[in-house]
């Protein structure tokens, strides 16, 4: 599988004012992302590929900020999309090795380098329903439309992911049943006794701080990465799993949503989306008619989520 497989004129990533570009930007999403890279790694090729050749356990700051970094370059980095996809799958060239059932395996395997973007739609789709609002039919196929897209600019084939929605909940299902476990990462990315370095980004000062606190700052930390990390996970990839959650779990998260909800639609756009969408949306600002509104598209999520 090659990015040149891809045909040049599909690879470019989603238009503005679509479903996913109204929510990968958001700062919601930061919530949304610890569930999806726990199910990209369930997988075995998966699991073994970061925890043979990762440095999230020794630099999780460094890996999330470039993760965060590539992700938003898929939706909002117009012509650097496509150049930030090349270099991943070069990236990922070197990648091989044998996973926990003894197989051998290649990080450019098209069935595992496709469930690792498979897996972010049912995330975003069911953290939704939490965080924004339930996505319409509509939206939901225009989000899985969109997500194909951004797949594209992956270098995933078109053949290599399910076409429409109804072709993708039995792939999705099927790959839980016999091609997801709960690992050694995965149990490293739920788990709330690892050590964890301080973070090393930001202010000086800041760092300082951090690091002196961070004896008292990381248990809860990681008590909370696990309590939403599980809990915007799909149910039945969770149970797949055997992550347990509760009733009580579960409403403790609709409390959490619930004032995440209510609070991050009022804040100010520096504070409610990421950096990339941020000045994404003013450029697409600029460009329409002198700095007005930019309509969205029908279907896509507005400011009142």
């Amino acid at each position: 599988m090659s990015a040149e497989e891809v045909r040049g004129d599909a690879a470019a990533p989603p238009p503005p004012g679509g479903v996913l570009w109204s929510i990968s930007g958001d700062v919601r999403a930061l919530l949304m992302l610890p569930a999806a890279f726990t199910l990209q790694v369930a997988r075995p090729a998966v699991g073994a590929g970061v925890d043979q050749h990762s440095v999230f356990r020794t630099d999780p700051w460094g890996r999330g900020e470039r993760s965060l970094r590539s992700l938003q370059l898929w939706v909002y980095g117009g012509e650097e999309a496509v150049r930030e996809g090349r270099r991943l799958r070069g990236l990922h060239r070197a990648i091989r090795g044998t996973d926990s059932r003894g197989r051998r395996y290649h990080a450019l395997t098209a069935a595992d380098y496709a469930w690792v973007h498979a897996t972010g739609f049912p995330v975003y789709r069911h953290a939704a329903r939490y965080l924004i609002r339930p996505l319409t039919e509509a939206q939901e196929r225009a989000l899985y439309r969109e997500w194909l897209q951004v797949g594209r600019v992956l270098g995933i084939r078109d053949r290599d992911m399910p076409r429409t929605i109804e072709e993708f909940w039995p792939y999705f299902r099927k790959a839980l049943a016999e091609e997801t476990e709960r690992n050694a990462v995965v149990e490293d990315l739920i788990a709330t006794d690892r050590p964890v370095p301080p973070p090393d980004r930001g202010p000086l000062p800041l760092r300082l701080l951090l690091r002196a606190a961070w004896p008292v700052l990381l248990p809860p930390l990681a008590r909370f990465r696990r309590f939403v990390t599980i809990g915007l996970m799909p149910p039945e990839a969770r149970e797949v799993l055997g992550l347990e959650w509760t009733g009580e779990q579960e409403r403790r998260l609709r409390r959490l949503c619930g004032v995440v909800r209510r609070v991050v639609p009022v804040l100010p756009e520096r504070l409610r989306y990421l950096p990339y969408a941020r000045r994404a949306r003013a450029a697409q600002r600029r460009a329409c008619c002198g700095g007005a509104r930019v309509r969205r598209r029908p279907g896509a999520p507005g400011r009142s989520t």
